[in-house]
């Protein structure tokens, strides 16, 4: 994400969060040296994460904190859910953790969202805990999931192969990250 997606990112973070009482500060995280956020958009039909001057239609975030990759959030607008962009995020923010040497995941997820839950559980996510009353809209319970051991062989092989799964399933998609990894 840069400063150019700012605008758009929040007005869709409004549009699928619109009860949150304290939205996303987006010029703060991206000064945040830890957080990370890819975009992703429909340019010419085709889902990419690239933002050049196209229709915002999902992001997700990513803390590096030492060794741990923390998802902040994936978001992706109604109208495109159910179409794979949720596992297209996922997908980048799991090469990323990879690319910059982190050892294990984690994430937080609501109890009632047990598609995102399942979706986790297809990439090794466990569950290990319980926030209670996590979530400030409706103080609904946060799941706590991790995946540890991501530079191993076993993860790294199965990541391969799910990834190949999304391609077959879904089609190649172009993944662009517009920020540096340092």
């Amino acid at each position: 994400m840069t400063e150019d997606d700012i605008s758009a990112v929040s007005e869709l973070d409004r549009r699928i969060f619109p009860d949150m009482k304290m939205p996303t500060n987006f010029e703060n995280e991206l000064k945040n040296c830890m957080a990370h956020y890819i975009v992703a958009c429909e340019c010419d039909s085709a889902k990419s994460i690239n933002s050049n001057d196209s229709n915002v239609i999902g992001y997700a975030g990513l803390w590096i904190m030492v060794s741990e990759a923390h998802i902040v959030n994936i978001a992706v607008a109604h109208n495109y859910r159910r179409r794979g962009l949720g596992e297209l995020l996922l997908l980048a923010l799991i090469e990323l953790a990879l690319d910059m040497k982190c050892n294990m995941m984690t994430l937080e997820v609501r109890a009632s969202n047990v598609t995102a839950q399942r979706l986790y559980q297809k990439y090794g996510f466990t569950s290990r805990g319980v926030r209670k009353g996590y979530y400030n809209d409706n103080r609904e319970d946060g799941i706590i999931m991790t995946v540890d051991n991501i530079n191993s062989k076993t993860f790294k092989g199965e990541y391969k192969k799910l990834k190949g799964d999304y391609q077959k399933k879904r089609g190649a998609a172009e993944i662009i990250l517009t920020a540096p990894i340092s």
